[in-house]
């Protein structure tokens, strides 16, 4: 339990120090894109998301979170599955590319036949990474993975900030995408022990299949909810528009990736080792329910306080549009790294049916909801879905009981002082800040303010999390 323990901390330190500078590295390239480039270049590139999204889990197929899965996996298992991506991410780019004229008649948009299909060569790309990836998440090589994904934001980010300078517009998104996917397979290269083989064995692709095949059907469905408003947006508003929408998000998931990036690369992997244990894996499971809501709520709910100055300081006013739309992602966004853990509780319980079948219901319902208040406009429609998606924990939490025995109060317990204690925090930081005029002024207070408050009542109330985060980054240090 104890090496379990450290096993944990160190992975989750690692993909905390990861996932918190990546945003970093995110929002610098973020505010330089944003200087340099039109919402109607970010909403071009936008729509395209849900299509290259959905072609990436068909060529991986849920055979990544099934090696993860496996106790002990073997090198011909992840040989298998680096051939079958291989072959499956070539036959799903010839039919995207000659779909390519569909898309773009769709959005009613000519240029996006040639940028999609440029686009599109991310996912064969990335298709020689993803067993390699797998390997080393199922090791724990988080410092690592830490290291390569840095080097590729920062490559990459330079050079779409490059691109964009010289004028070719959205064209320094798609070429931005593609040199990060690049550069992160080269690191994946360099780090990883494994190596592919030419001897094709698809035998272990077949025992994993009835798991796989559930998590890939779950892994569209998400990803069509994630999107679906940028999709239905893109069909039904300016381009203008959907850039405002596709910039608020953006910067919403950049801020709760920061929690759930950390756990969804440790959580498997610990729940896994875990599973079949007891009352072990619901200590576990809780400390993680904990660990997140310790660190989410503040995160999102100060994103949220901050949004007007932050974005005006950072992108310009231009991008005013999206700051009532990114208050509102910000609150279901506090609530996204829940879902990551709940995911992976019902994957590690070898429950990839329920993981499946609780996201397709989840998705058709949100859909319909959401298209049924179409008529009152976007803002109404992202409340709508912020709405839903909090609601929906409820059923996720109703099988956790099944798995763990883990009970609706227990949860409550875990996760309501650290959502009070931040919304608290931000509300007496928007009333000690409220009547000072100054952007500029305002942002750096309220954030010294707000984390002086968080951290005091942490303190003062003797949080058993905050005092163990002290202690493990004191060790750290030294």
């Amino acid at each position: 339990m104890d090496n379990l323990k450290e096993k944990t901390a160190q992975g989750l330190f690692w993909s905390a120090i990861n996932s918190g500078v990546t945003q970093v590295l995110n929002l610098v390239i973020g505010i330089f894109l944003a200087r340099l480039l039109s919402p109607e270049d970010y909403g071009i590139v936008g729509v395209l998301t849900i299509f290259t999204v959905i072609a990436g889990n068909l060529q991986s197929s849920g055979f990544t979170q099934g090696l993860i899965n496996l106790k002990h996996p073997e090198p011909n298992d992840y040989n298998s599955v680096f051939w079958f991506n291989i072959l499956a991410s070539l036959t799903i780019y010839a039919v995207l590319f000659f779909c390519a004229p569909l898309i773009a008649m769709f959005f009613h948009r000519p240029e996006l036949t040639e940028l999609s299909r440029f686009v599109f060569l991310g996912f064969v790309i990335s298709a020689f990474g993803i067993a390699q990836n797998a390997y080393m998440t199922k090791k724990m090589m988080n410092r690592r993975l830490a290291t390569v994904s840095l080097a590729a934001l920062a490559v990459s980010g330079t050079a779409g900030i490059a691109i964009a300078f010289s004028g070719y517009r959205y064209w320094s998104l798609a070429w931005q995408q593609i040199i990060y996917i690049s550069v992160l397979n080269a690191g994946r290269y360099f780090y990883s022990d494994w190596r592919p083989s030419l001897h094709i064995d698809f035998t272990p692709v077949k025992k994993m299949f009835g798991f796989s095949v559930k998590i890939l059907a779950t892994n569209i469905i998400n990803t069509i909810g994630n999107n679906i408003l940028t999709l239905v947006f893109g069909r039904l508003f300016p381009m203008k528009a959907v850039g405002n929408f596709t910039q608020a998000y953006k910067w919403d998931t950049m801020a709760n990736s920061v929690v759930s990036g950390a756990l969804s690369q440790v959580s498997q992997t610990v729940l896994v080792s875990a599973a079949d244990s007891g009352d072990r894996e619901r200590r576990v499971f809780r400390k993680m329910m904990r660990f997140t809501a310790f660190l989410s709520f503040p995160v999102m709910f100060g994103l949220a306080l901050v949004a007007e100055e932050f974005i005006v300081l950072t992108i310009s006013d231009k991008w005013l549009d999206s700051v009532v739309l990114l208050r509102i992602l910000c609150i279901s966004g506090a609530f996204m790294p829940f879902y990551t853990l709940y995911q992976n509780l019902a994957i590690s319980s070898g429950r990839s049916d329920i993981y499946m079948w609780l996201n397709i219901v989840q998705i058709v319902l949100q859909i319909g909801v959401i298209l049924l208040f179409h008529p009152y406009g976007m803002t109404a429609m992202v409340v709508v879905y912020t709405a839903f998606f909090i609601m929906w924990l409820a059923v996720w939490q109703a099988y956790a009981r099944k798995f763990i025995k883990l009970g609706f109060t227990d949860t409550l317990r875990d996760i309501m002082p650290f959502m009070i204690a931040a919304a608290a925090t931000m509300g007496a930081t928007f009333f000690i800040t409220k009547n000072i005029g100054s952007y500029a002024v305002v942002l750096p207070l309220r954030i010294f303010i707000a984390v002086a408050l968080y951290a005091g009542t942490m303190k003062l109330t003797k949080c058993e999390m905050f005092d163990e985060c002290l202690a493990f980054l004191s060790r750290k240090r030294k």
